[in-house]
């Protein structure tokens, strides 16, 4: 069976069972150079007491986003009427502890995708239960912070209301649809979730990185800002080809042993990488390629 295939071979001790009595491997076990770096509550962590709080709360998100929407308006009109606010230390430190938490759960989530995809098949990385594969032990642990960490991101609006910064679509729209994929995702158990994890940590430590930078006032001058939306068009790029491939071996199965993942989270997965990779190119575009008009001359009196 494939949901026991990543078992073989592995010592007893790096082996836990998580409370819906799955087992899985110990990620800081099996590589004790970089378990070093590990603390004992993250070792063998058991993510099932939140994810069926999850499970069974599917309108916390919904709520959630209803209210951000609504302060965004509520937001947006009292601002009209007073001056614009000056937070940016306070923009800093937030910038700052995103970037630090991002680059945290990239160095706790990347080695475990690099260990998956170098020790079995992609069939397996894209249809194997995630509580067996990643989803328990320590690097469950990160992917359900990453996960929860999309209600705090809310904030990052927060600073662009009060500062009376335009407010774009791109901006809005992905933070809304984030929070619901992610929780709807994990709820549903997609197993392609750690790739989409691992990239989108990645991208948030170097992207709030620089944000931070950009709040002290202290951007090196070498670094060229055009490098976090690539960045993020590549993820967008990797998330669309990482869902087709979903895709297939959902339509596709081998007999004995269904692909874990599910029809509505691909298509959700496909619908918003899809929709980020065209809204995030024509940013892209706009941003650094568009041809600036100079202004006209004036006119002769």
């Amino acid at each position: 069976m494939s949901s026991l295939l990543h078992l073989n071979g592995i010592a007893e001790e790096c082996i836990g069972t998580n409370g819906s009595g799955t087992k899985f491997i110990e990620f800081s076990c099996i590589q004790p150079i970089l378990g070093k770096a590990y603390f004992s509550f993250e070792k063998m962590y058991d993510p099932i007491p939140i994810l069926s709080w999850m499970q069974n709360n599917p309108m916390i998100p919904v709520v959630a986003i209803a209210s951000y929407l609504i302060l965004i308006l509520i937001g947006r009109a009292y601002m009209a009427k007073h001056p614009a606010s000056s937070w940016r230390k306070i923009l800093a430190v937030w910038n700052f502890s995103l970037s630090l938490f991002s680059f945290i759960g990239a160095f706790r989530t990347a080695p475990q995708l690099y260990y998956n995809v170098v020790n079995y098949p992609l069939r397996i990385n894209l249809c194997v239960d995630p509580e067996a594969l990643y989803g328990s032990g320590s690097t469950g642990l990160w992917v359900q912070l990453f996960v929860l960490s999309k209600f705090p991101e809310l904030l990052d609006t927060f600073f662009i209301v009060i500062h009376k910064k335009p407010l774009i679509f791109l901006h809005w729209y992905h933070h809304v649809t984030v929070l619901l994929y992610c929780w709807f995702s994990y709820a549903n158990k997609s197993p392609s979730g750690l790739f989409f994890v691992v990239m989108n940590y990645t991208v948030h430590a170097v992207m709030y990185g620089y944000y931070f930078l950009m709040a002290v006032k202290m951007r090196p001058k070498w670094f060229n800002p055009i490098v976090v939306t690539f960045m993020q068009l590549s993820q967008m790029f990797i998330g669309v080809g990482v869902t087709i491939a979903s895709f297939y071996y959902y339509n596709n199965p081998i007999e004995g042993d269904p692909c874990h993942s599910n029809k509505e989270t691909n298509v959700a997965a496909f619908l918003m990488y899809g929709s980020y990779f065209y809204l995030f190119a024509q940013f892209f575009v706009m941003r650094y390629f568009k041809v600036k008009v100079k202004g006209e001359k004036k006119k002769k009196v």
